[in-house]
């Protein structure tokens, strides 16, 4: 007969079936002890390893179960204090925040309108293509008109461009987690040398919205948001002044309640903040992850600073190879070591006050015999930080999403492919916050602004056409064209866009958005330049000619040897 299977152990000897049987009992009792685990602890009580609480690991971390407004609004004000004094003294942040703003806001943002006319044919006629590139140019001559005024109407305080106002909001997002603008209605602006549109913004500090009095938060009001039983944001309370200006010590101790949306559906808040979990009411800085690791690297580098000072302070001194117990061993006479010192000093002294050798103004060191110059090790012998602050900031670009080279700015150990896989998924953040920041901010903007023109009848618009409140999203749908995204090696970069585009992969308006312009006005001014060459005689460049394909006008031109 075959033999039986049988189980062994770890030595190879046959385990009976009688420890087979305990081995089974035992699992299934125990009060449900778990055995095995990744820790190594058998029995392990835990189904999970993360639940353990008997762990060195775990043992004394319990951290609570909270609502996001529990964990947020009343710690808030702290975080954004610790973020904003970074952001003032510490390089890496405030560079850091500045490439951010530069990679996305840039120097300026611009509204491209592309009106929904599909949405807008299904209740009337004659919203086709023609219309929408007929509306889209008015919309946005209208719209650079008020965004872009010289007198800059389009802030309250007349200080900024419309440009300039979204890039300070979307700094105070990044630093306060948050950004909040108010729509103001100013008729009495409007005249001759002054503003053309009532329709103005007004930037807000978030430390202003608060509970009034600083009261605790209830069901209906969180950190100065007052929300409804579906937890609608539906008002906002906000302080008159700032807490510590003692100069408006009255208004700081008043507050004022503002509806998100005015009874006729006129927009007045925009609060943008990215949430991490629902029911959340206010935001969190994307520093909030790395504060401490800043701060101990700030302190890290005071130290190295200072070493490097001492080192600097007492880097060179003279020595003399003499000292008080080779002059005992030289003389026979102990008692003549004190004066034999003496003597050995005054003449050191002597000498150097003696020695003033010069070249041309330039004093030149004389040594008494004996003597020789030390220096001391740069640093105070301290070993090179760079590795370790560089893997302190790569935590930090994780946080923010970047590149590690965008925040420590050193591109020495970088191949071509590496900054191009880093620039990749960089931009995938810069995308994603754009989007954010349109959607919360920058388009309902212009929706709001956008009733204005509409009033006064200055867009072209079909027979029968509805009303802006009732189809305001299609009416204001469109893209922003920020920063360009640039490019690491032009020319292989710039083929590659061309065989995307014969390849019908992309569109001349996906790659001229990616760089910051507006596919239209490329192609206006194109023919303008085309245009101006003829009248002036000039050769039509190769990428005008008709026997060429882009892609063939796109290679590098061949070099033939005579």
């Amino acid at each position: 007969m075959p033999t039986p299977p049988a189980i062994l152990d770890n030595q190879g000897r046959v385990i009976s079936s009688t420890d087979i049987a305990r081995i089974r009992e035992g699992a299934r009792g125990g009060r449900g002890r778990m055995r095995g685990s990744l820790s190594g602890q058998s029995p392990q009580w835990f189904p999970y390893d993360g639940a353990d609480w008997s762990s060195k690991e775990l043992g004394g971390w319990y951290p609570w179960i909270r609502s996001p407004d529990s964990e947020i609004n009343i710690y808030r004000d702290r975080m954004a204090a610790r973020v904003r004094d970074l952001r003032r003294n510490d390089p890496w942040v405030s560079g850091a925040i500045s490439r951010i703003l530069d990679s996305t806001i840039g120097a300026s943002y611009r509204f491209v309108a592309k009106p929904d006319y599909r949405v807008l044919s299904l209740h009337a006629k004659g919203f086709d293509a023609v219309w929408a590139a007929e509306y889209r140019q008015a919309l946005e001559a209208l719209l650079r008109d008020w965004a872009d005024d010289v007198g800059h109407y389009a802030d309250l305080t007349q200080e900024m461009s419309l440009s300039q106002i979204f890039r300070v909001a979307l700094g105070h997002k990044l630093v306060d987690g948050e950004s909040v603008l108010m729509a103001h209605w100013r008729p009495d602006r409007i005249g001759p040398g002054a503003a053309k549109w009532a329709t103005c913004l007004q930037g807000i500090d978030p430390d202003l919205l608060s509970n009034p009095y600083q009261g605790p938060d209830t069901r209906y009001l969180r950190g100065g948001v007052e929300l409804d039983d579906d937890q609608v944001h539906v008002a906002y309370h906000f302080r008159k002044a700032h807490q510590y200006d003692w100069y408006n010590s009255v208004q700081s101790m008043q507050w004022e309640r503002v509806e998100r949306i005015d009874p006729d559906g006129w927009r007045r808040v925009y609060h943008d903040y990215d949430p991490e979990r629902f029911g959340q009411s206010r935001g969190v800085s994307v520093f909030a992850p790395v504060i401490s690791k800043l701060k101990m690297l700030a302190r890290l580098y005071g130290v190295k600073l200072q070493a490097e000072n001492v080192a600097a302070a007492f880097g060179i001194y003279i020595e003399s190879p003499f000292d008080t117990e080779m002059i005992q061993k030289a003389l026979e006479d102990e008692d003549q070591t004190e004066q034999a010192l003496g003597w050995y000093q005054d003449m050191r002294a002597d000498f150097h006050a003696e020695r003033d050798l010069q070249v041309n103004g330039v004093k030149l060191a004389t040594l008494a015999p004996g003597e020789k110059i030390q220096s001391v090790a740069p640093g105070g012998g301290q070993q090179d930080i760079t590795p370790f602050a560089h893997e302190m900031l790569r935590a930090v670009s994780v946080c923010l999403g970047t590149s590690a080279e965008e925040v420590h700015n050193d591109y020495g150990d970088s191949s071509w492919s590496s900054a191009r896989a880093g620039i990749v998924q960089s931009e995938k953040t810069y995308t994603r916050r754009c989007e954010d920041f349109s959607q919360n901010t920058a388009t309902p903007v212009v929706a709001t602004w956008l009733e204005e023109p509409f009033e006064r009848g200055l867009l072209p618009l079909p027979r029968n056409a509805p009303s802006y409140i009732e189809q305001r999203t299609a009416y204001s749908r469109g893209r922003w064209l920020g920063a360009a995204r640039g490019w690491v090696d032009p020319v292989a970069e710039r083929q590659g866009v061309v065989l995307g585009l014969d390849a019908g992969l992309s569109t001349m308006e996906d790659e001229c958005a990616r760089q910051g312009a507006d596919w239209e006005e490329n192609l206006e001014q194109r023919a303008i330049e085309y245009k101006r060459m003829k009248e002036l005689g000039l050769p039509a460049p190769r990428w005008f000619g008709q026997d060429y394909s882009a892609t063939q006008a796109a290679q590098a031109p061949s070099t033939e040897q005579p």
